[in-house]
């Protein structure tokens, strides 16, 4: 089993790292980039438990920094302590904050979720379904720690870049984020969950021989 569990992780640190060094992980929506990183990570927390979660999220997190880095965008300034905030003509460290917690939960929520909704849920339809909201309440989370600590930790920085001059206008923009990038993150998570744990959750928990 611990060979497996070894195998498996590589797998998927393999996918997040190719994700993220390729244009499939980050697409850039102008101010901002929308992930599928968050994907792997959550199915394999499920599969493996929170604390390899956890590992797998803060290489999201690193990846993160990296990219935000190399190919920065107007926003990159709240994911990479190495990009001058707006308005100023230095980088935060706060950005390390706001680039690794919400990725590191990524990596724990899922696990917990799951285990929840199993216990909550109808037998009937109890796994898929089970899989299905901790994809997408697992992403909705994500979204909002990022988004919610960006607004908090960079309020004024957030509203040059989105040309917000009130708290109502910041709050529109991050609400536009939901309605873009956000909904359709957390469609592709619930399905991927629902879809791609099963097969795996039978054979990661097949005797060995």
């Amino acid at each position: 089993m611990k060979i497996r569990e070894f195998t498996l992780t590589t797998v998927f640190l393999a996918i997040i790292l190719l994700f993220a060094l390729t244009p499939i992980g980050f697409i850039h929506l102008g101010v901002i980039k929308a992930t599928l990183i968050h994907i792997p990570i959550i199915i394999a927390s499920i599969l493996l438990g929170p604390r390899i979660g956890a590992f797998l999220g803060l290489a999201f997190g690193i990846s993160s920094i990296v990219t935000n880095t190399m190919a920065p965008t107007l926003l990159s300034f709240a994911f990479s302590p190495a990009i001058p905030v707006l308005g100023t003509s230095h980088g935060s460290p706060w950005a390390l904050f706001v680039v690794i917690v919400p990725r590191v939960l990524v990596g724990i929520l899922p696990y917990y979720l799951f285990k929840f909704f199993q216990k909550i849920l109808p037998k009937s339809f109890n796994q898929k379904l089970s899989l299905f909201l901790t994809g997408m309440l697992t992403t909705v989370l994500h979204t909002f720690l990022v988004m919610g600590s960006i607004a908090v930790i960079f309020h004024d920085a957030y509203a040059k870049a989105v040309n917000a001059d009130s708290l109502a206008g910041i709050m529109v923009a991050i609400f536009m984020v939901f309605l873009t990038n956000g909904i359709a993150e957390a469609t592709l998570a619930a399905f991927a969950a629902a879809l791609v744990v099963p097969p795996l959750l039978k054979a990661v928990n097949k005797p060995a021989g």
